[in-house]
């Protein structure tokens, strides 16, 4: 995969390169399916390929552009990254979870073939995703070393599956504004701050003043995620969500609709927005493409 860094491309070609160079590295750090174990490895491929918008991995490649990193080790963080969600999404779907028959338009991993063969599925990527993230990039192994342990903490029970934690354990309660924005900082916000910081780091150490800048926007970007995810999910079908709709009103969980409000959900969304460009401020036209994608991040359909 090479990193696609041409100025001139529009935002639209960008994107479209850039999914279609992750796709490709994705199906070559995926065991085929005719190696043995033969379902479990067709099952990984179900889940991780052909689907989904790509945001994080997007996000990698953005901020690696900002930094001019290089792009075999951007390619090794974008796919290890998109591996720890897809896990994420494929245990969430679980029945012993959020029990849900649809993603990204298709069925589910334990609906298309088993619970215990979509449990492995999870534990599979995670350690596939360690394994690429770990392994063939060019730069200092301090730096990569850095890398490894960024992506384990935000997966991990102070990211992530921390924040997947409090969500289930949340379901039927009255959450406070403040409560709620923590959940997803965890839950949704740790991967989208660790695709940013990865992606940068994959370029260079990074200043004090760089971290901050990124950390600013990775944390507007990652609460507009959700405050968006919140609102699709009480607005738009199943069809175009590509999973089953109007699911959390069912479920009685909090969300950012259920505590504010639709229309000051949709204004939370849009500052959020600016916020994460005034962010950007000190890397100029460079950070084109990180305020492009917040960009889409707010005002997507789906």
């Amino acid at each position: 995969m090479t990193a696609v860094v041409t100025p001139g491309l529009t935002f639209g070609d960008w994107m479209q390169a850039t999914q279609a160079g992750v796709e490709s590295a994705l199906e070559q750090f995926l065991p085929a399916s005719d190696v043995i174990p033969h379902k479990l490895h067709a099952a990984m491929r179900y889940a991780l390929l052909g689907g989904g918008k790509r945001v994080r991995p997007l996000l990698v490649m953005a901020a690696g552009e900002l930094f001019e990193a290089d792009a075999a080790a951007l390619a090794r963080a974008a796919c290890a990254l998109e591996m720890i969600h897809v896990y994420s999404l494929v245990h969430d779907d679980m029945p012993c979870m959020d029990d849900d028959a649809l993603r990204r338009g298709k069925p589910t991993v334990h609906v298309a073939y088993d619970e215990a063969t979509a449990l492995l599925v999870g534990d599979a990527l995670q350690s596939q995703a360690f394994t690429i993230l770990a392994e063939g990039a060019a730069i200092p192994p301090g730096r990569q070393m850095a890398m490894v342990r960024l992506l384990a903490q935000a997966s991990g029970s102070s990211g992530m599956c921390g924040g997947q934690a409090i969500d289930l354990d949340s379901v039927g309660l009255s959450l406070s504004l403040q409560q709620l924005e923590q959940m997803h900082q965890l839950k949704t916000g740790a991967l989208l701050r660790a695709a940013v910081i990865l992606g940068a780091l994959a370029g260079k150490d990074l200043e004090p003043a760089d971290m901050a800048s990124l950390d600013a926007y990775a944390k507007a970007v990652g609460l507009a995620f959700q405050v968006v995810d919140d609102v699709l999910d009480a607005t738009a079908d199943s069809a175009t969500l590509g999973k089953t709709a109007g699911k959390d009103a069912a479920a009685n969980k909090p969300t950012y609709v259920s505590i504010l409000g639709l229309e000051p959900s949709k204004a939370l969304a849009e500052q959020l927005r600016c916020d994460a460009h005034a962010a950007l401020a000190p890397f100029g036209d460079k950070a084109r493409r990180l305020r492009e994608l917040a960009d889409l991040v707010v005002q997507r359909k789906a």
